[in-house]
């Protein structure tokens, strides 16, 4: 049996094309946007004239027509140059736009996804509570039914793509009061009395993405704003991760390749000793390391992805890809902080924004040890 993993030449251009728009519009921009913590939302409005939110949706929704890995291609390039924007698109497409692609009517289909795809809406995806982190099924967030509404009280925390100035709604988990195991997800539009969006955080990376936290009280939306079956959307949002995850590995492999383009520059240019630090074999070998990891992250997403377009089993191996891929990347920005010395440790140097944006590639959309439990149990080992 013939194994390929060489792109279509559509595939090709997409690369290309992304490619050139983050060398030439998101590079330039990406050091000042992040000191400054600034939502560049020109970028992501030009983003969405390109198409690169609509990639795996319909043409006749308002999207591109192509496949979740042509979206992972476009994350990884512009994860490359500037991790906050890439996790824009990642969160937009994956968490925020997926949800109605996979579970809504079709009137909610015909609402919400062309302003999505199109880049000129965003959404967010309310699963994490405060005090939940990992346990996503303790959930305390509620909704209660009084006549053709829905009443929903609650909190959500560490929301991406919700207080933007194009946002639009999000799509949140609550259980019902008439049965607290039955969980539910509801869309509620930005504006919705009852719906307060919190300030943001001070993080450590990710710095020009939005996150906030979301407070629900009293909060009514109409009963056709429920999304997917009730009781259902435990099981629904779960999904979801399981297909962000490999958007996540391509975000760390976009992340690692960064650190390595970084690094070839810097290496053939420095000198020590009167030789580009390049030269020596203990800034070589950890370069040579670095592009190992690329490849292999590349390789592991690239099949996660086509497991999942094909319709075989893919959780695992979305898990496999995203545990090693964000793991190596925060190896990588380490390495490469490494190799630029003193340098690497100031904001002058991409290198050490890629260090401190790396660390939530090992936490968000599940964290190593989730993947690890994951990745055990479809082995076959028993459960504790």
């Amino acid at each position: 049996m013939a194994i390929s993993f060489q792109l279509t030449d559509e595939q090709e251009e997409l690369r290309r094309v992304v490619r050139q728009f983050a060398t030439d519009k998101v590079a330039p921009r990406a050091q000042e946007m992040n000191a400054r913590r600034e939502f560049p939302l020109d970028l992501v409005q030009e983003m969405g004239a390109m198409g690169l939110f609509g990639l795996p949706f319909p043409v006749g929704y308002g999207g591109s027509g192509g496949s979740y890995l042509d979206l992972c291609l476009a994350i990884e390039e512009i994860g490359r140059v500037d991790q906050s924007l890439g996790i824009t698109l990642e969160a937009a497409v994956g968490l925020g736009a997926m949800p109605i692609w996979k579970f809504g009517t079709e009137e909610q289909k015909r609402q919400w996804l062309p302003g999505l795809a199109e880049g000129t809406a965003l959404a967010g995806f309310g699963l994490t509570e405060p005090g939940g982190g990992s346990d996503a099924g303790g959930l305390r967030t509620t909704a209660r039914r009084d006549g053709d509404q829905w009443v929903i009280n609650g909190s959500k925390q560490f929301i991406t793509n919700v207080g933007t100035d194009i946002s639009a709604f999000v799509t949140i988990t609550a259980v019902t009061e008439a049965d607290p195991r039955a969980v539910t997800n509801f869309i509620v539009p930005t504006g919705t009395p009852g719906y307060t969006i919190g300030s943001g955080y001070a993080k450590v990376g990710w710095q020009a993405s939005d996150t906030r936290d979301l407070y629900f009280d009293d909060c009514r939306v109409p009963a056709a704003n429920q999304l997917g079956a009730e009781g259902r959307g435990f099981a629904n949002f779960l999904a979801i991760l399981d297909e962000g995850r490999i958007a996540i590995s391509a975000l760390a492999a976009g992340s690692i390749q960064g650190c390595i383009d970084e690094c070839l520059r810097y290496a053939s240019e420095r000198e020590a000793f009167g030789k580009p630090i390049g030269s020596y074999q203990a800034v070589a070998f950890k370069i040579a390391d670095m592009q190992v990891a690329a490849q292999l992250s590349r390789d592991a997403y690239y099949r996660a992805a086509w497991l999942l377009e094909a319709g075989k089993p893919f959780k695992s191996a979305a898990s496999v890809a995203k545990l090693y891929s964000s793991e190596a990347a925060v190896d990588a920005a380490r390495q490469a902080c490494q190799i630029f010395g003193g340098y690497g440790f100031t904001t002058e140097y991409p290198v050490g924004r890629f260090y401190a944006d790396a660390k939530i590639l090992e936490i968000g959309e599940g964290t190593s040890e989730v993947q690890r439990m994951l990745i055990a149990r479809d082995l076959g080992l028993p459960r504790g």
